[in-house]
């Protein structure tokens, strides 16, 4: 374990007691992730359920998402363009991690590690009040987490998506302008502007219960189910106290800006079989599902884009410490496997 965090802050520098410019912070909480938790904290239960030949193995088939690949054989190209018959293999796989952090810099899944950043933008989880004033504002880091590849369980090379096999830090929103200023952010998402309507917003009631239920609707592409609207795409949230809520409205802002920008792909569907997958510029919301790991971890089930946390999100924070949450994010890869 101590060569994948060795790998994780190779940017870094390694050597987490030596450096103190990686000293933990007051305000920084360890997951304690880098260990027995990657076993015990893990939803296992959401790898199911696994298709081959579109055969489901374990779980039920109400679980497998909506535009799925539905083949039971399929023929790849190699390099040279010789094409190589197949099985479609399909499972949701651990692809992702997220956390949300109020301090810059502070990195909770590399076990409370703090950049070299200043407290510009202090995060905060905002209040109860409710009014103009209030608000919340968390950073994010997104890493790469190919667990099941980490423990040599069921991928094969050809099922590998991105070719990531470690645990990689990907993105950091502190060195993104765009997550700390909405109008900034809105140059980036112009769309915005065609749903921010009345009408639009409304619209989202339906994406609400249809997420509970499930089966959010990729095709409202502006709205994230019962959590709220994902324009403008950017860390800042109007109001309310609820950790879970504002945390999960922000990992799928985060997936739809990744998915804009060509940092997040498809991988979901016949046409991503043979490739790995390929560039969707729009959020594809079923393809994928969360699992909260930290503080509180969800082992049983996850929730999809926009589900009610009052299905899941209850009492899954610890008052006073333990707040800033880590998500597991749940792709499903749908692959030609020759």
């Amino acid at each position: 374990m101590k060569r994948l965090l060795c790998g994780a802050l190779l940017a870094f520098g390694c050597g987490l007691g030596a450096n103190s410019a990686l000293a933990a912070d007051p305000g920084c909480s360890n997951s304690n992730l880098i260990g027995p938790k990657l076993v015990t904290d893990v939803c296992w239960n959401c790898l199911f359920p696994i298709r081959v030949a579109g055969v489901p193995l374990g779980g039920s088939s109400n679980m497998v998402p909506e535009g799925a690949a539905d083949r039971q054989v399929c023929a790849c190209q190699d390099n040279n363009g010789v094409p190589h018959p197949g099985v479609v293999t399909s499972f949701w796989e651990p692809a992702r991690l997220v956390e949300f952090q109020r301090v810059p810099g502070c990195s909770s899944v590399l076990n409370g590690t703090q950049f070299p950043m200043d407290r510009t933008f202090q995060g905060m989880h905002g209040g109860t009040d409710y009014d103009g004033g209030d608000g919340a504002f968390m950073h994010y880091h997104y890493y790469a987490f190919p667990l099941m590849l980490i423990m040599d369980m069921f991928v094969s090379g050809k099922c590998n998506a991105d070719g990531y096999t470690d645990l990689d830090l990907m993105y950091l929103s502190e060195l993104d302008p765009t997550w700390n200023n909405s109008e900034l952010a809105f140059f980036t998402n112009p769309e915005a502007a065609a749903v921010a309507n009345p009408i639009a917003a409304a619209a989202c009631t339906a994406d609400a219960v249809s997420s509970t239920a499930g089966r959010p609707l990729t095709s409202m592409f502006w709205c994230a189910g019962a959590w709220g609207a994902i324009y403008p795409i950017s860390g800042h949230q109007t109001g309310g106290d609820d950790v879970m809520r504002t945390s999960s409205l922000l990992k799928t802002r985060v997936m739809a800006a990744l998915h804009r920008r060509g940092l997040a792909w498809q991988t979901m569907g016949t046409s991503a079989m043979c490739g790995g997958g390929h560039i969707r510029p729009t959020l594809p919301k079923s393809q994928y599902k969360f699992s909260l790991i930290y503080p509180l971890p969800e082992t049983e089930r996850a929730h999809v884009i926009g589900e009610s946390t009052l299905r899941w999100g209850l009492g899954r924070t610890i008052p006073g410490i333990g707040n800033d949450p880590i998500y597991t994010i749940w792709r499903w890869n749908d692959c030609c496997n020759w």
